[in-house]
């Protein structure tokens, strides 16, 4: 094992685990990543860093404590020993993920904060305050019938069971007192009173505020929209049991053909036509705010609430993550820009509960917002390739199939703030 280079799987007992060799050092974590258990044997490896290849997620190899998402837990890590040229890793527990040490609530302690939105950016800022040991107390109120749960999983199977896309259980939230309030809307933001009114009329007030409503799918806009099985997906119940569904983002579909006022195919941009019984289509580009009318927040053109680095809006004490926000992006010279991304909001909700606790943090993430050229690598008929998208003669984004590392790899170049430019992709 000691001729390995710098990382490589290894079974012990029943247990695969991640085995890495950094600076001359030996460490060992669980195998698969914690998002969608992706092998990290296939990832990047930069430093204590390994980056998974499927979505992103970054672990450090020697704690396997999560630093980049998406996900929510940790990796076990196991104490490694090196004696006469073998190395020896020992497992005291058969896990494949690990939760992060968290405290609860404090009955007597009476501060509050309120998150509302039911979405990544309030589970994990919820996370974060508990595992920096925020003992006050903490509601998180949506307009779902469910607790937070994973949404791209709705695009990927249209028969899940509510239970399979859970992300986390009511006895998590129990033990680490979150209080969360299904179905109830917040109608109005009263910051000079620190109060929220409920669409049911009560009052909750709040120490600091935030909100991470998320956005809504903009309905698509082509002839045959109005026929009977176009549908958005934006929530669990959107989900049919229809065999035949074809669910399209919004902006490759050009007509919906009908007959007898039914759904019967659909025109694709590229010509092609498809048929189906049910037509689901969404992206989200809409904010939800329009609870925040006379709340004195500052929102852009598109009613984003203006945020800065630290996830502060203009009002003390009130914050917003995720969908609803609009932020500077560095990489893109502080622009302001409104991303609609699962990973995003998973980073800003945790931002905004560091600076929630006076530990000044700021949003960093990389985004490549649109591009003019796309330049392939493979075959995308053999579904094995990688596409590197252009813009003013950089590579700002990339997408692959059967092509790992790649994107992975291109991921932490341009974490360090590394430029690929055109012709280098060439």
């Amino acid at each position: 094992l000691l001729c390995f280079e710098r990382m490589k799987e290894v079974t012990v007992g029943d247990q695969t685990v991640l085995l890495v060799r950094t600076q001359g050092q030996y460490s060992a974590v669980g195998s698969q990543c914690s998002h969608y258990n992706a092998p990290l044997v296939k990832g990047v490896l930069v430093g204590d860093r390994v980056r998974c290849p499927f979505h992103g997620a970054c672990f450090n190899v020697r704690t396997g404590d999560i630093e980049e998402y998406p996900g929510l837990d940790c990796l076990p890590s196991y104490k490694v020993k090196v004696e006469d040229g073998k190395v020896y890793v020992s497992i005291h527990k058969n896990l494949t993920k690990r939760v992060k040490e968290m405290c609860s609530r404090v009955p007597d302690i009476k501060h509050t904060i309120l998150l509302v939105g039911g979405g990544p950016a309030s589970l994990i800022c919820a996370e974060t305050l508990r595992q920096n040991c925020y003992q006050g107390r903490i509601v998180m109120v949506t307009k779902d019938t469910l607790p937070p749960y994973d949404k791209p999983k709705l695009s990927k199977a249209l028969d899940l069971d509510s239970s399979h896309i859970l992300l986390r259980t009511s006895d998590f939230y129990q033990q680490h007192g979150v209080e969360v309030w299904t179905q109830k809307e917040v109608v109005s933001v009263n910051p000079a009173d620190k109060a929220v009114k409920l669409s049911d009329g009560s009052l909750q007030r709040y120490d600091q505020l935030l909100i991470a409503t998320g956005c809504s799918a903009r309905p698509l806009d082509c002839p045959g929209r109005d026929l009977k099985g176009v549908k958005l997906l934006q929530r669990y119940e959107d989900m049919l049991e229809e065999q035949n569904v074809k669910f399209y983002m919004n902006d490759g579909v050009t007509e919906i053909q009908g007959e007898d006022g039914k759904v019967k195919g659909v025109v694709l941009k590229s010509g092609r036509v498809l048929e189906a019984d049910v037509v689901i289509a969404g992206i989200g580009v809409i904010p939800n705010s329009d609870f925040l009318a006379g709340s004195e927040l500052e929102v852009d053109s598109r009613k984003a609430v203006i945020v800065d680095k630290f996830m502060r809006t203009n009002v003390p004490d009130v914050f917003s993550a995720g969908d609803v926000t609009s932020f500077p992006l560095t990489i893109r010279g502080d622009q302001r820009v409104n991303v609609g991304h699962w990973q995003m909001s998973h980073a800003q909700g945790r931002v905004a509960a560091l600076n929630m606790l006076k530990k000044p943090t700021r949003c960093e993430e990389s985004y490549g917002e649109g591009y003019t050229e796309i330049i392939f690598k493979g075959k995308v008929e053999e579904r094995k390739f990688l596409a590197f998208y252009i813009k003013d003669e950089v590579v700002v984004a990339a997408a692959s199939l059967m092509f790992d590392p790649a994107v992975a790899r291109l991921a932490e170049l341009m974490a360090t703030g590394q430029i690929i430019t055109k012709a280098q992709a060439q």
